[in-house]
Parts: C-alpha cells; structure tokens; sequence
C-alpha cells in the first residue's frame, strides 16, 4: 500500500509538471518567445510569440521554419499554397488561416491553460482550426515561462535571402531569419541543390550523405556554430568576412560563412 501511496505521488508530481497553470497576472509585461527544439520529420519546427500587457495576452503568433530547400516561414509558404493542408483538411482551409484561428482564440478568451485536446491534440472547441493544436499551447506555456524577448532595432518578422546562382558544386545558399521585438531569435542555414529533388544540405549533412570529414566537425555541426554566433551578435554585419568567405570570429568554424553576408542582405527589409 506504501507503494502505490509513493506511485500515486510521484505520478502526480510529474503531472503537475507537465501540465503546470500558467497565472498571466503574475507574468511581466514583454514579448515571449519559444520554438521546437528539433524539426519534425515533416521538416518544420514550430514557433509561438506571445505579448503580454497588464496580466494579459494582447497578441499572439503561431508560425514555424523548416529545414525544405528554399522554405519560407510556415505562414507565407501556406499562403502561397506550397504547404498543401487545404488538400486534406475536413474545412477546406490552410495552415495560416487556421493558425490565425488559434491565435485569435487565445487573445479572446486569454486561455493560456487551454486542454480540451483529443489525443492527436485536436480539438473542437475552437472554430476554425480542424488541425493540431496542443503544440502550440504547449510552447506558449514555454514562452511563458521563460525570459522576455530583449527590445532590439529590426521590425518584426521572418526574412529571407539566398544566393542568386549556384556554385561549380550544385549548391546555393539561403538564410531564413527570425525576429521577435526587434532581436534575432533564430536564423536557419540551408543549402539548396540544383536537383529539384534533392534534399537541402542541412537535411543531407543530419542524414550523414553529405560527408565534409572534417575536424571541426560536419556542415550542420558548423552552420550551427554560425547561426548561433548571429544570434549572440545580434547583427551579422559585427562579424569579420574575410575574401575567401571565412572567418576566425567563430571558433570551430573552418567552412566558408556564406550565411553571414546573406543575413546582412535579408535584414535590409527589417530596418
């Protein structure tokens, strides 16, 4: 009996840890950010903005990056109908606009412990939204619980830029930029091949098949060392180019740094 007191116990401890209330009276005036750690095997890793004001949520994004060769942000690419879930959902409509659904919801009702989830995460308590939905409450909680987003110069937003031609090995490069209250959160690195049906070169060094062997380690390891130093700078123009496209701003870096130069030119919209 002992036993199952301390296993009832330990049972709802770990409950109320994964299912912890989230009090917005208590939640300091700012701009929250939070995202999936990894990308999905569909290739997108999803993000969600929250702004409070006075013990409320006064605005709400839901939106995502992708590891896709030449992928926009997940709202633009499903406006501009390259997503393809109108084609399956039960009310015909894309993932932008049922996102828009979700967030509006929130803002209405301010139901950051919302959970009236099935257990696929869906829900029919919300008009206008047939898809998915607990992910998104689960990364406003994380939002939530994390510290307010810096205030910075850029104009909010997702920015994008690649290369204009592909170089003598069949790649270009692209950036996709995040910024939440004027900072940079995230920047994704990829590469795309002039094989349509090849996958991006981020995907490709995670799978293995684009081997570099090098010491500082594979093509993802490195891009990964020089998103997150954007980031830190928080304005890719602070770190040192050289001609040969290399830098020794960023230790453990030994690839060329196309990345950086390409952010420059994708926050021109920002300012």
């Amino acid at each position: 009996m002992k036993k199952l007191v301390l296993l009832a116990a330990a049972l709802v401890a770990v409950s109320g840890i994964a299912f912890a209330q989230v009090d917005l009276s208590k939640v300091k005036d700012g701009v929250y950010f939070a995202q999936d750690k990894n990308f999905s095997s569909s290739g997108w890793k999803e993000q969600v903005i929250l702004e409070v004001s006075k013990g409320k949520i006064v605005r709400a994004v839901w939106n995502g990056v992708s590891n896709l060769p030449g992928a926009l942000d997940k709202k633009a690419w499903a406006a501009a109908g390259k997503y393809g879930m109108i084609k399956v959902s039960k009310i015909k409509a894309e993932w932008d606009a049922q996102a828009k659904a979700v967030e509006d919801y929130l803002v209405k009702t301010q139901d950051i412990n919302f959970s009236k989830f099935d257990d696929k995460g869906h829900t029919d308590a919300i008009s206008g939204a047939s898809m998915a939905v607990k992910g998104f409450f689960e990364l406003a909680h994380e939002a939530l619980k994390s510290a307010p987003v810096a205030k910075g110069s850029y104009k909010d937003g997702w920015y994008y830029a690649e290369d204009p031609n592909f170089d003598k090995s069949g790649w270009k490069n692209s950036v996709l930029i995040t910024v939440v209250n004027g900072s940079i959160v995230d920047v994704v690195w990829n590469g795309i091949n002039k094989d349509p049906q090849a996958k991006s070169k981020l995907v490709q060094s995670v799978a293995g098949t684009y081997k570099m062997n090098a010491k500082n380690g594979e093509w993802h390891v490195q891009a990964e060392r020089v998103t997150q130093a954007i980031i830190k700078a928080g304005d890719p123009s602070k770190i040192p180019v050289n001609n040969n496209m290399k830098t020794d701003a960023v230790s453990g870096v030994s690839i060329t740094v196309q990345a950086i130069p390409l952010a420059v030119e994708a926050l021109k919209a920002a300012k």
